[in-house]
């Protein structure tokens, strides 16, 4: 029994930090994924471990069935799907990971391996398996890296039990209903609970559902977009501290209340602008340079108040000068502080210039991908 799932990453195109205090925001799932390769060895196979095989890092790590029953059963708690892993499963869990003497300088994974097991003993418990990953998304750029992670994961462990049952085909990858997708997201919530401790559900909703969804005070909506929208998405490759940038921008709304809530307004109405933006039916190319046209804009608004936050950085400002020298539009996405940027890539732009902007920027020691903004959710494939 084998299964493939892919599940996408996701940026932040309009009111990161303000959606905290209120404002509406924009977020959007691309075309970059994490894949799951999934097995259940035949018993004549004579596999008696739970594998997770880390592809892109040369990473294995096995556990011996019988080793996680003994350990589970001996303090009387074993996971139940869609169930919040409990303070002592978790510590349990935690053991089990401390276990595998995980590298020095990769020990910033052991989160990410104790959301997988708890996610495949919630679903199989104590079944051998063999798990494989890879992934198109930079770990730890604000991409969703974590949520695509989990979701492929929980959507490769549901896939071979009776819980979910897929509803059509598209490119050889077949898609779940809503109903199915949403057990998946729950899950796949709890795998990231473990990694984060109290996520938002956003990141997880868009890697499940896919296309562009709308936010504002724990509301979703799902938004359609009449055009292609093409990013060019910067990785700076500077990490940062996103709980003391949200932190810091909730310090300078305490100094200054009144000029933050207008930072604030007006990024909710910046983002609102955009879905409607996003929305409108096109009837020619030059209406859509013109809708093009205005999304730079509002990006360009966007960024500048997010300056006004006190989140942009050096190397956030080093990609809007090189972009800008091409007339395109760039704004950071998520947390800020360095991450990642988007910068807009027009229909009518040509290949050799993003070929000169992509070179400029990486002779800067940035790391560029180009993605198709608002597409396909969570994907299945058999076999």
């Amino acid at each position: 029994m084998e299964v493939r799932t892919r599940a996408p990453g996701k940026i932040i195109l309009s009111g990161e930090h303000a959606v905290v205090h209120g404002s509406t925001a924009i977020a959007a799932a691309i075309d970059l994924y994490t894949h799951v390769l999934f097995r259940l060895p035949a018993p004549s196979e004579n596999h008696e471990s739970v594998e997770l095989e880390l592809k892109d890092m040369g990473l294995v790590f096995s556990w011996p069935s019988q080793r996680l029953e003994e350990a589970f059963t001996a303090i009387d708690i074993i996971p139940s799907t869609l169930e919040t892993c409990s303070p002592d499963c978790l510590k349990l869990i935690a053991s089990l990971v401390e276990e595998k003497n995980i590298p020095e300088d990769k020990i910033w994974l052991s989160s990410g391996i104790c959301a997988f097991l708890y996610l495949y003993i919630s679903v199989h418990r104590f079944k051998p398996a063999m798990v494989a990953i890879t992934s198109e998304l930079p770990l730890g750029s604000g991409l969703g890296s974590s949520a695509s992670f989990c979701v492929s994961l929980a959507a490769a462990f549901l896939s071979l039990t009776e819980v979910i049952s897929i509803a059509d085909e598209k490119n050889g990858w077949l898609t779940l209903n809503k109903s199915n997708l949403e057990i998946v997201n729950k899950l796949a919530f709890e795998g990231e609970k473990i990694i984060h401790g109290k996520p938002s559900g956003i990141d997880n909703t868009i890697s499940t559902f896919g296309r562009l969804i709308m936010f504002k005070s724990g509301e979703l909506v799902q938004i359609e977009s009449t055009i292609p929208l093409r990013m060019l998405i910067t990785n700076t490759k500077v990490g940062r501290n996103t709980k003391a940038l949200v932190s810091g921008v909730s310090e300078r709304v305490f100094r200054h209340p009144g000029a933050m809530h207008a930072v604030f307004t007006a990024i909710d109405f910046i983002s609102k602008e955009l879905a409607s933006t996003i929305e409108t039916p096109a009837t020619s190319d030059i209406s859509i340079t013109g809708r093009e046209n205005k999304i730079e804009e509002l990006m360009e608004m966007n960024q500048g108040l997010l300056e006004c936050m006190g989140v942009s950085h050096d190397s956030i400002g080093a990609v809007l000068r090189a972009t800008a020298k091409y007339k395109l539009a760039s704004k950071l996405t998520g947390a800020g502080g360095g991450g990642c940027v988007l910068t807009l890539l027009p229909t009518l732009i040509s290949s050799t210039v993003v070929d000169k902007v992509v070179e400029e920027l990486e002779s800067l020691g940035f790391k560029c991908f180009k993605a198709q903004v608002g597409g396909e959710g969570l994907q299945i494939c058999y076999g």
